[in-house]
């Protein structure tokens, strides 16, 4: 894989309430995958530490996981998935191409992870970390 096609991965952004839990999501699925290649940004919180979910700290991580191939949003759960769909229909704070993602955070983020370290493009990476809704564990 050359430098230009690096610059054309898949950006993946961890949306929690938590910062913690966004952080250690991310550690986590860039550990699994191997250290996969794909840029990977947590945006947990608010900005002053705080439990909750912020709109900048969205906005800032898909700005700086945008590689011109699109970006994955996966959110834990109630604001945290309606402050990514406030920013998708405001229109100019996410990069072109960003997209949020129906899938479970933990598993989710792992098979987005892997599969956006491939090269695979945003549709092959949605559709790989939503099928993680059919994981079995038992």
């Amino acid at each position: 894989m050359t430098d230009e096609d690096e610059q054309k991965l898949v950006g993946i952004v961890l949306v929690s309430h938590s910062a913690a839990v966004a952080d250690s999501v991310a550690e986590l699925a860039k550990q699994l995958s191997g250290g996969g290649a794909a840029p990977v940004r947590a945006a947990g919180g608010t900005p002053d530490g705080g439990f909750g979910t912020s709109p900048e700290l969205i906005a800032e991580a898909a700005q700086a996981v945008d590689r011109g191939a699109g970006v994955a949003v996966l959110a834990d759960l109630g604001s945290a998935v309606l402050a990514v769909k406030a920013l998708l229909a405001e229109g100019d704070e996410l990069p072109e191409g960003t997209r949020l993602v129906d899938a479970p955070l933990v598993e989710g983020a792992v098979a987005a992870v892997v599969t956006a370290s491939t090269g695979a493009d945003v549709d092959a990476v949605l559709q790989a970390a939503s099928e993680a809704y059919d994981y079995r564990k038992v």
